[in-house]
């Protein structure tokens, strides 16, 4: 305890969010993200050896609540929750304060900005200097007097000259001009239409908020006058809100944050704990010295290398193993567990991940060393050669009881400390989470690779091995067989298992060493460690739970569809002037080009006549009733055989319920895709598609709830384009294609012809994806000319759309690829093509960033969502996402409480210049929800 002379006040919450939106995403072994965490250490480092001040303390927020939420309910409540991943980093940062030997204080009712004023204050008034060490504009009202403030990550000092820059006003009135301008990230409501600029040049003229609110009806400016005169009490209480508290009643003294020395063992400790081996290496392993560290000063130089982050190398030789011993498999867990890293890989029946039983797992933890843990091989297929073995194995070796090998496995699946890597490891978690085993914290190679290289190429183990590692793998049908003559795994000899399993797991740990290392150089830590490898479990869990369906429902639309077909086949044959089968592109060919000789036919390369989608539509728009009538059919044979019929059989015999499957890493984009069955592409705007929703249905007690974002691409167009227009039309919650249609046409909201706004709306959908004149022209059923008339007229109204168009094209030429607002590459192979397949590649320049946004913001709220449905102790559950929805199962009784908690997060995933909207919608079926 002692007299400061000298005091440092580190606004700690401050500098967490600059430290972890600044740092590329890093995490420990046990996949804990750390980045926020490493550039606090390194800041604190630097701080420590650098300053003169003989106190020094960390302030930190306590809680959002203070006791400015009694005077504004409304004050912060547009803050969306702290990213996932940096929540928790939160308590490792208050240990890493408390390893550097500092107080780390906070107090309940207060926020970290009144804490340091207070002690300011304390300070000051004891004769002390006070650095704060912040940026924070908050924070500029406490300087002079003996305070002064300094930017961490800048080096520079915060004098009373730096916030006359800021402010337009000495610190003295700092207070005044924030409560005339507010401050939207805070939701402080200031004076509506005054800026720092405005309320710089009145708080200059009249000397202070009391004497201009008191003389606001001077203000020669009408409008200037009127608002301040009607918003001089929100002014004033806008005041109460900004104005910081110098008077805390503080539990720790000031006198408490003498410097101390920090202890080297428990600085060193913790820094090894963290992964940091850079700064544990410069810390001399503990030595009492502590080195001048600088803070990182670019994202590629501050995460460390790792073990699982070493260029992967050809291994010198091949090892592996079969286990058939309990004393084999303590081994290899005990190496996996002290390795901190291990490739596992799960060998199985069959494809569906819900049904498959478990045949035997293959762990790796070095390059060219690995096992297979065989737990289900029939005796007969229990033998062979095990040319790969030990030469002395019994021929036919006794494999372990499935129930041993699982039990001997689950510490180590479950150790937070062992990071589990996968490829494809979605389906790994589900065959050992039925199995009975939690696995965390994991890694993918799959979606390392989706996420650095995208769409360029597949991102299949073989192909991975053969791209990145020059070898060529054992194929599953050398080991399996193909055709009718393949077999399962458990009746594949123990010697062929052993090579293939093995192997893959080997593969997998190799692939791991050489992409994690690529993440940082290339800028990806992101868009993987926020994106994609939390979103595998929170998917995998999604397939676990399923959907209902209503089975009765389904048979009884798959006789309607028939009977509607077979009269569909009537009219045709009507039509044609005979029989022919329907389902026959060579004979309909013959009847609409021969026979009917209809315009337009194309033959194919076979020599037959084309007659897909795009011509029978054409046809169709030409009135010719036939092809209209086929393609009816074709619609209902779709949705009777993929859905009506298809469902029925898919239904889990053990749920009773539909599990589709998501694949992770096949879009262009970005977005997810569904399969067996397909729940992406039932036709939401036909009666028969609306009809095959309504068989999707909750468990008895409960309902389905459907959120969907409202027009999200739209939003994201206004938001990276920059259309002013657009975007205050979105913050005013007006009708955008209403107003598209006013502003390019020239003509009133009031009593406009639907006509027009209909013009609107496809122009503004349209334009997302590079429409043409001709596709308008089609889609409107209005003539070419017309049609670019309207086309130039949209891009003279918002020219801001052109310029987003004309340098996503260019970025799509300068690098192959574009990239979304939150990082996410999406290649474009066909920009530098010749002929049509460029001008496809423009579109999906363009369009790229817009959908691979809309599917990254949903991927946000899906991560998020399940942990603040189990922290409200609710028994909600997503089941489904569809494009822009999301499908929930909630309890009835829960039906107000998830709806605004969906809303509350769904609309809090991204941050934008326009508001994201949530639509959502209760019922007793998926399509009375939608």
């Amino acid at each position: 305890m002692s007299t400061p002379r000298h005091v440092y006040l580190v606004d700690g919450s401050g500098f967490i969010f600059r430290a972890f939106h600044g740092l590329p995403m890093m995490t420990r072994a046990d996949g804990t993200p750390v980045n926020a965490v490493y550039g606090f250490t390194t800041m604190m480092m630097k701080l420590l050896n650098e300053t003169d001040a003989d106190h020094v303390a960390v302030i930190f927020d306590a809680a959002r609540k203070t006791f400015r939420s009694d005077i504004y309910p409304a004050y912060k409540a547009n803050r969306p929750p702290a990213p996932e991943e940096l929540v928790p980093q939160f308590p490792l940062i208050r240990e890493a304060t408390r390893a550097f030997n500092v107080p780390a204080v906070e107090q309940e009712g207060f926020e970290a900005d009144d804490l340091i004023a207070t002690y300011a204050t304390q300070a000051v008034a004891l004769g002390a200097r006070v650095t704060i060490v912040s940026s924070d504009k908050d924070l500029m009202q406490l300087v002079g007097d003996g305070v002064e403030m300094m930017d961490p990550l800048k080096g520079r000092a915060i004098a009373a000259e730096q916030v006359v820059e800021k402010f337009g006003v000495p610190p003295d009135k700092v207070v005044d001009v924030q409560s005339l301008c507010g401050d939207s990230t805070d939701n402080v409501p200031g004076v509506p239409g005054i800026g720092i600029k405005t309320a710089a040049q009145l708080i200059t003229e009249y000397g202070d908020l009391d004497t201009l609110l008191a003389r606001a009806a001077e203000i020669k400016q009408p409008k200037r006058r009127e608002t301040l005169m009607t918003n001089a009490d929100m002014a004033r209480v806008s005041r109460e809100l900004v104005r910081l508290k110098r008077d805390v009643p503080v539990v720790e003294p000031l006198e408490s944050f003498a410097k101390r020395q920090p202890a080297p063992e428990l600085l060193a400790e913790f820094v090894r704990e963290q992964g940091f081996k850079s700064l544990s290496a410069r810390l001399g392993g503990g030595g009492a010295t502590m080195p001048k560290i600088p803070a990182p000063k670019s994202a590629t130089s501050a995460l460390p290398p790792t073990a699982a982050m070493a260029p992967a190398a050809a291994p010198d030789k091949i090892e592996y193993e079969l286990v058939t011993s309990v004393a084999s498999l303590d081994a290899w867990v005990a190496e996996a567990t002290r390795a901190g890293i291990v490739a596992i890989d799960t060998e199985t029946t069959g494809l569906d991940a819900l049904r498959a039983e478990l045949v035997g797992v293959s762990l790796s933890t070095a390059p060219g060393r690995a096992c297979y843990i065989p737990v289900k091989h029939s005796p007969a297929e229990a033998q062979g050669s095990l040319l790969l073995s030990d030469p002395g194995a019994p021929e036919s070796p006794k494999i372990l009881p499935r129930d041993v090998v699982l039990e001997k496995l689950r510490p180590l699946c479950a150790d937070p400390s062992v990071l589990k890597v996968g490829h494809n490891i979605k389906y790994d978690l589900h065959i050992l989470n039925r199995a009975g085993l939690e696995v965390a914290p994991i890694d993918d190679t799959m979606l390392l690779s989706y996420v650095l290289d995208g769409a360029s190429h597949g991102h299949g183990m073989d192909e991975l091995a053969q791209r990145h590692l020059g070898h060529s793998t054992i194929k599953f049908a050398d080991v399996c067989g193909s055709g009718k003559a393949q077999i399962t795994f458990d009746r594949v000899p123990l010697d062929k298992a052993l090579a293939y399993a093995a192997e893959d797991a080997d593969i997998t740990l190799r692939l791991h060493a050489l992409l994690k290392g690529r993440l940082l150089a290339e800028h990806m830590v992101t868009v993987y460690e926020t994106l994609e490898r939390p979103l595998a479990t929170i998917v995998a869990a999604m397939e676990r739970e399923g959907i209902k369906v209503d089975s009765p429902a389904l048979l009884a639309l798959s006789e309607e569809f028939g009977a509607r077909m077979a009269e569909l086949e009537k009219d045709i044959h009507a039509l044609a002037g005979h029989e022919f089968n329907v389902a026959s592109p060579a004979q309909l060919g013959k009847v609409l080009f021969e026979e009917m000789a209809l315009p337009g036919g194309k033959k194919t390369k076979t020599g037959q006549w084309a007659t897909g989608a795009d011509a029978l539509e054409e046809l169709a728009l030409q009135g010719h009733a036939l092809p209209a009538r086929l393609l009816d059919w074709r619609q209902l044979a779709k949705l009777k055989s993929t859905y009506a019929d298809a469902l029925v059989a898919q239904i889990n015999p053990d749920t009773r319920r539909v599990h589709t499957s998501y694949s992770l890493a096949v879009t262009t984009t970005g977005r997810l895709s569904s399969s067996d069955p397909n729940l992406q592409n039932i036709p939401i705007r036909t009666e028969e598609g609306r009809k095959i929703r309504a068989a999707f249905v909750p468990e008895p007690g409960n309902v389905l709830l459907s959120a969907d974002y409202s027009q999200i691409e739209l939003r994201l167009v206004a938001h990276v384009a920059g259309i002013e227009g657009l975007k205050q039309a979105f913050r005013d919650g007006a009708d955008i294609h209403a107003i598209t249609a006013s502003q390019v046409f020239g003509v009133p909201i009031e009593g406009m012809d639907p006509s027009l706004r209909r013009r609107a709306k496809a122009i503004n959908f349209g334009v997302i994806y590079g429409i043409s004149a001709f596709g308008l022209a089609q889609q409107l059923g209005i003539s070419n000319g017309e049609a670019k008339t309207f086309i130039d007229a949209y891009f003279a109204r918002f020219p801001e759309i052109r310029d987003y168009m004309e340098r996503a094209k260019q970025e799509a030429r300068d690098n192959g690829f574009v990239t979304t607002l939150f990082g996410r590459k999406v290649y474009v192979p066909d920009i530098n093509a010749k002929g049509p397949l460029r001008a496809f590649g423009e579109r999906a320049a363009i369009n790229g960033p817009i959908q691979g946004g809309a599917a990254d913001i949903i991927k946000r709220a899906m991560i998020r969502l399940p942990g603040e449905i189990a922290a409200a102790g609710s028994k909600a559950r997503m089941l489904l996402q569809v494009h822009d929805e999301l499908v929930f199962e909630v309890p009835e009784a829960e039906i107000a409480d998830t709806t605004a908690l969906v809303k509350r997060v769904m609309e809090g995933a991204a941050q934008l210049d326009v508001p994201l909207v949530v639509e959502v919608g209760t019922g007793a079926s998926w399509d009375a929800a939608h």
